[in-house]
């Protein structure tokens, strides 16, 4: 068997978004269910994207379509409160950008999640792969 990961640090994302709790994040257990994370790096994601001007959700050419994601958790969140979800880029790639977020409990530095998120992007009309515009490189980069 493998040792577990050692969690990242929360000065190794670049970018923070902020999520409230909802009553219905919570699961049977008591705790926030792991589909809810899964929702919290694709919203942190896509709101990176649009503040940087690379998301157009109406007619924006390329998209990006998710192709992999994975999540492991360290320890449980429950409604009432908020997160932290930090995002960095991993990878950026010809037509794919793999990103690295962490779900964080306001001002603590260790994540109680980490996660990774997959786009390749690709043409709106044919769905092809298609490299990513070099802006959008040098927007990325910038959180690498």
């Amino acid at each position: 068997m493998s040792k577990r990961p050692i969690p990242r640090h929360r000065n190794t994302y670049r970018h923070f978004s902020t999520v409230s709790l909802r009553w219905a994040d919570n699961d049977a257990y008591g705790h926030v269910n792991n589909v809810v994370y899964y929702a919290w790096f694709d919203t942190a994601v896509n709101e990176m994207l649009v503040e940087r001007g690379l998301l157009d959700i109406a007619a924006g050419d390329p998209i990006g379509l998710v192709v992999e994601t994975g999540c492991r958790y360290f320890d449980a969140l429950s409604y009432p409160g908020a997160v932290e979800v930090g995002l960095r880029i991993a990878n950026i790639g010809t037509s794919s950008v793999a990103y690295e977020l962490g779900i964080f409990r306001p001002g603590e530095e260790a994540p109680v999640a980490e996660g990774h998120f997959i786009h390749v992007y690709v043409g709106r009309e044919d769905r092809r792969p298609t490299p990513l515009p070099d802006s959008w490189r040098v927007s990325l980069e910038e959180l690498a």
